[in-house]
């Protein structure tokens, strides 16, 4: 490997976050073991460390695209897993306030839709493919060990399938724990400061159910997506295609309003929902299995960046580093354009005379570019006036120029593409900020 900065990585998690790093990594370190807590079996099929994996799960075109440099020929063997494809624009029915529907067109965004086992499995089978890469199940990493000092990381320590307590040399760890609990514990353990925290509390609950798709089913959407209207309610819904000929529905609530737990109850949920859509295309749909449910506190974000100094060899990720509200759909394919963007920081640091000196503080800068555009959409749950938190600046003016943008994107189908390239994390949204652009909504914010 011309271009090893280090003989042992490891990475503590099996998640979207833990593989995708660790494919991130395995140019660069002789070896990388990924240690998982949960038990991984050899088929498709959920975990206790993925609580929320029974519900829809999106992968973005961002994120897609993410998983296809990392892992080329990816998207195919989705596709051959059983994932369903379908157009972003043209085969989803969007019911906003205001647009029921938003118009449907094609933007030029091919995504797939499955299950998160399904998903979490062809991702597993390309990170495992690689040599250097050793997957271990079964162990609970119990603490990252410091040097002498506290200034850097040197082994984990974890107890194995057996319940013998093992330590592993380490020139980096990379905590895809979800929580971040082992950063967490390492820096006050060894007297550094904990990071600032952004919150945005909603407190969401979920609810959701598998149905086989009828023969009756719409023929003009293959997802749809009901969008709350925070005037009235945070009611919300989404349907989706899996694999095996499956729709996965969720209905969502905000604030301690919770959906129901029983198929009848969940029927009758989707009946009050502010469109039809979604009862309508239950109706004559078979239940698969139990209703299942799921509570959010709030979406979090951790600053590393702000903090003074920042141990050597440590890199928290994907939900250490901030965990989004589930319902915009955006954590995965976060991770795995965190994961990218940790390979190109590495391929441009390893001729360096000490890479890994310069890996964290880079590597915390590049990450505030990859979360700005998806957080600043979570925050449009200040929408309702009981989410904790503290409100962005000018939010009102936030929401205006929203609706400006939606009006203008339901007319113009330029700017369906480009707001619908920006909500599937393909373009920041810096690109609303272009004087044309700019132009284009301050006329229609002037005009509603």
């Amino acid at each position: 490997m011309p271009n090893l900065i280090g003989e042992q990585a490891v990475v503590i998690g099996a998640g979207m976050g833990g593989l995708t790093a660790a494919a991130a990594l395995s140019d660069f370190f002789a070896k990388v073991i990924i240690l998982e807590r949960d038990d991984l079996p050899p088929e498709v099929a959920g975990r206790p460390g993925v609580p929320q994996g029974r519900h829809p799960h999106a992968l973005l075109a961002g994120g897609q695209q993410a998983l296809e440099d990392l892992f080329p020929g990816f998207s195919d063997d989705l596709a051959a897993a059983g994932a369903v494809r379908f157009s972003a624009g043209l085969d989803v029915r969007v019911d906003r306030p205001g647009y029921d529907p938003f118009p449907q067109r094609d933007v030029g965004l091919i995504v797939y839709a499955m299950s998160r086992p399904l998903l979490e499995f062809v991702v597993r089978q390309h990170a495992t493919r690689r040599d250097n890469i050793e997957l271990h199940a079964n162990c609970d990493v119990r603490e990252i060990i410091a040097t002498e000092d506290g200034t850097a990381v040197k082994a984990v320590r974890f107890r194995n399938g057996d319940g013998d307590t093992e330590t592993l040399a380490a020139d980096l760890v990379v905590d895809a724990s979800g929580r971040g609990m082992p950063t967490l514990n390492f820096l006050q353990a060894n007297g550094h400061a904990l990071p600032p925290e952004s919150a945005i509390g909603v407190d969401a609950r979920y609810s959701t159910g598998i149905f086989a798709i009828p023969e009756n089913a719409p023929s003009d959407w293959k997802s749809m997506m009901q969008l709350p209207d925070p005037r009235v309610d945070s009611h919300g819904a989404l349907l989706q295609p899996i694999e095996g000929g499956r729709w996965i529905v969720v209905v969502t609530a905000l604030h301690g309003d919770a959906p129901p737990a029983d198929m009848a109850g969940f029927i009758d949920w989707a009946r009050t929902l502010r469109t039809p859509t979604i009862y309508n295309a239950l109706r004559d749909a078979e239940p698969l299995g139990e209703i299942a449910r799921f509570a959010f506190p709030g979406s979090v974000c951790r600053h590393f960046d702000r903090l003074p100094a920042f141990p050597r060899g440590l890199l928290p990720v994907a939900d250490a580093v901030c965990r989004f509200n589930p319902v915009f759909g955006q954590g995965m394919s976060v991770a795995a354009q965190e994961a990218r963007t940790l390979k190109h920081l590495l391929r441009m640091s390893a001729a360096r005379p000490d890479p890994l000196a310069e890996l964290t503080p880079a590597f915390f800068a590049a990450l505030e570019i990859v979360i700005d555009t998806p957080w600043s959409m979570v925050s449009t749950d200040f929408a309702w006036a009981q989410t904790r938190g503290e409100r962005p600046a000018d939010f009102e003016g936030t929401m205006k120029f929203g609706a400006a943008l939606v009006s203008l994107a339901a007319r113009e189908p330029s700017i369906h593409k480009l707001m619908s390239e920006v909500q599937h994390l393909v373009k920041p949204r810096d690109v609303y900020r272009e004087p044309a652009f700019a132009r284009l909504i301050q006329v229609e914010m002037e005009a509603t």
